[in-house]
């Protein structure tokens, strides 16, 4: 198993983590998914539901081995007349915590998830109505260890994170999704007209979003990875062909601050294909091949760090290069700052993080090799030239 820094939390999570669905779905998989997770290494886990059964199951599957796994238990997600609901009452909220602490049979949560914030008056609520304050008193009292938010829309995650209470965001990424703009409703993400025409490159929301986390060390947590299946099967995804499960996983882990992948199996085979990622081949991992192949969606002039241009005769890194390249630009400009102005300064994260790079942008013998491999005519040695100018070598 591959672990990974979840943002500045200090954790170590799997890369591969355990979503909900299963537990939802038939609690009586609880037990034997954790007895799946813990032998494969699985650490982490997500627990979005107020289902008390299922939190029972959870917390029975849990006895004996609480120390082995990090809880990602959302506040707000409440059980009332027999059914899931998301509210924003305090006093709804406080109860559903505690029961979950009950049935858990725990005394704290690693993170506490604040559920499902799709809308800027949804977030206002939130704030409004104590929500915020209350994940504050709880990590104090030590009950929560870190908060967190969950979210589908890019521009409502930006304005929390940017408010700087949020340290773990769970987001759905994949590669389609990753190119719609953001919505307040959640529904526009596998509406079928939505994705009619097709479509071209990350939409910018969505790439500041992810590199705002690795600015600001928010740890992504990752739901949807799969599109809820359709992007796994060639007459269902809106790209017209395609990926398989490593390849989904590798496309979600190569963005920014990603850190986990919560796998919503629902069987054991769909638990062991996520796990299997860490075994697969970096042949069986890239997805930029079928990317540049896909038939009605272009990521031309868009570096995925997919690593498809390495090996570079001067070894450099180019993938990491430019990254902290766009890490470097997207924070000045966020802050109203344009590339090559006397107001540019690089972030002290990634002067550091650059700096330890075995190789530079200097380095760059500008033969132009990787730009031959690159499936998405990205112009590479301009970009090392940038980095170059930025960075100072």
């Amino acid at each position: 198993m591959e672990y990974r820094k979840l943002g500045n939390t200090g954790l170590d999570v799997s890369v591969i983590a355990l979503g909900c669905e299963a537990f939802v779905e038939d609690n009586n998989n609880a037990k034997l998914f954790f007895d799946m997770a813990e032998e494969a290494g699985v650490n982490y886990f997500d627990l979005f539901t107020s289902d008390p059964d299922a939190r029972s199951a959870v917390g029975e599957a849990l006895k004996g081995r609480r120390d082995k796994f990090i809880i990602q238990s959302h506040i707000s997600s409440v059980w009332k007349n027999g059914q899931y609901e998301r509210s924003r009452n305090l006093n709804d909220v406080k109860a559903a915590f505690e029961d979950s602490l009950e049935r858990l049979g725990t005394d704290y949560i690693d993170v506490g998830m604040i559920h499902y914030c799709d809308a800027d008056s949804d977030w206002d609520a939130i704030k409004a109505n104590g929500i915020v304050d209350y994940a504050k008193q709880l990590k104090a009292e030590g009950r929560i260890r870190h908060i967190g938010l969950s979210s589908h829309n890019p521009k409502v995650a930006i304005r929390a994170i940017s408010e700087g209470d949020i340290e773990v965001l769970m987001f759905s990424v994949n590669y389609v999704y990753d190119m719609l703009p953001g919505t307040e409703n959640v529904d526009d993400l596998w509406a079928d007209e939505v994705y009619e025409g097709g479509f071209k490159n990350m939409d910018p929301d969505r790439q500041r979003l992810y590199e705002l986390c690795e600015d600001m060390g928010v740890g992504i947590t990752v739901m949807k990875a799969f599109a809820g299946g359709d992007i796994l099967d060639d007459k269902l995804s809106p790209a017209g062909a395609s990926l398989t499960p490593a390849q989904c996983i590798s496309y979600a882990l190569s963005r920014p601050a990603v850190a986990t992948i919560c796998s919503g199996a629902r069987n054991e085979e769909q638990l062991r294909e996520s796990i299997r990622y860490c075994e697969a081949s970096e042949e069986e991992k890239s997805f930029a091949e079928a990317f540049a192949a896909f038939p009605r969606v272009s990521w031309e002039g868009h570096c995925m760090y997919c690593t498809h241009c390495h090996p570079c005769p001067a070894n450099i890194n180019i993938a990491d290069v430019t990254k902290f390249l766009n890490l470097a630009v997207a924070h000045n400009e966020s802050n109203g700052i344009a590339e090559g102005s006397d107001g540019f300064r690089v972030p002290e994260t990634e002067a550091m993080h650059y700096k330890v790079l075995e190789h530079h942008a200097s380095d760059c013998l500008q033969c132009g090799l990787c730009e031959t491999r690159c499936p998405f005519g990205v112009e590479i040695r301009n970009n090392m030239k940038r980095a170059e100018a930025i960075f100072g070598y």
